[in-house]
């Protein structure tokens, strides 16, 4: 009636390692959407600072403790390639920055429409205010709904090709690795590091702080314009495959449920509470992306009903 216990064991260290391979896929993309985007508006007016420059160092304390501790090599890679990833961001923030701020000088207030009696003056030329800009029988039409399809179709089909691609990775690494299965007490050295357990700690209380700067961004914009929702997709998928990866692992030797793998959740527990947090900071965050686009499109249909 019911599948042996060595069985159960497989398919539990399949669905770790499936759940883990796509985690490293979201991550290894989750920085591009908002790059590509900061790119082609050339500003990234929308991402707050802090909130980068504190995911920075929490990156950085999560490369010491993942060092220290000795958790999985690819852990300690995807560190790594966090730092890096977060360092090209906030270099291109602080480079939009700059630039935008230069280049609002008091000159481009020459180039604003000047109202001078019954002509607007544009650049040299004069408009009756009487003649609109655009012929409405002439200007085009893009209902707002397509757009949003669009962009709903995008992401999911974004999303699921990351998936795939972690499935597939996982897939190609069981069917062409040639080592064996560690022998049984191979893994049994779940030894607690101080040091590294501290700087794991830190890193999960400075990866919750990240999104606050952010959350209170979005707040006070009362917008999240500038902000890739890809970008916390990603995020959101990496973490919570990421923690289904840790937690449906089985340790050589273990039990299931008993010592051995209650010992080896404590020693992951650091970066399960960074992961967890975040991903409902990060919900806090989609929550913003449809309150604030539904209250932009009120206003804008109650600014035509009015107009």
């Amino acid at each position: 009636m019911f599948p042996p216990a060595q069985q159960l064991d497989i398919d539990a260290r399949a669905i770790s390692g499936i759940t883990g391979s796509i985690s490293i896929a979201c991550w290894i993309v989750v920085f591009s959407p908002q790059i590509i985007a900061n790119f082609r508006r050339g500003s990234a007016e929308g991402l707050s600072l802090a909130f980068l420059v504190v995911w920075l160092v929490g990156d950085v304390f999560n490369v010491l403790g993942a060092v220290l501790q000795g958790v999985l090599p690819t852990m300690v890679m995807l560190a790594l390639y966090y730092t890096l990833a977060d360092i090209v961001l906030l270099f291109q923030c602080l480079y939009y920055n700059r630039v935008n701020s230069r280049n609002a000088t008091p000159e481009t207030e020459s180039l604003l429409p000047i109202s001078s009696g019954s002509a607007t003056v544009v650049d040299g030329s004069h408009l009756s205010p009487a003649t609109p800009l655009l012929d409405p029988a002439k200007e085009p039409i893009q209902p707002e709904q397509q757009g949003v399809m669009r962009s709903i179709f995008f992401n999911a089909f974004s999303i699921l090709m990351v998936c795939l691609a972690g499935v597939l990775g996982w897939w190609a690494s069981n069917r062409y690795s040639d080592s064996d299965p560690p022998a049984e007490g191979d893994h049994n050295d779940l030894s607690f590091s101080v040091l590294g357990q501290t700087f794991g700690y830190f890193c999960a209380v400075l990866y919750l702080a990240s999104r606050v700067p952010q959350i209170l961004l979005n707040y006070r914009r009362q917008s999240c314009e500038g902000i890739s929702l890809l970008f916390f997709l990603f995020a959101c998928l990496g973490n919570m495959t990421y923690v289904a990866s840790i937690l449906a692992y089985v340790p050589h030797g273990g039990d299931g449920m008993g010592q051995e793998y209650r010992r080896y959740i404590a020693v992951n527990a650091s970066w399960l509470l960074g992961s967890i947090g975040t991903l409902f900071l990060d919900l806090i965050i989609f929550a913003q992306f449809f309150w604030y686009r539904s209250t932009e499109e009120e206003y804008e249909s109650s600014s035509e009903d009015g107009s």
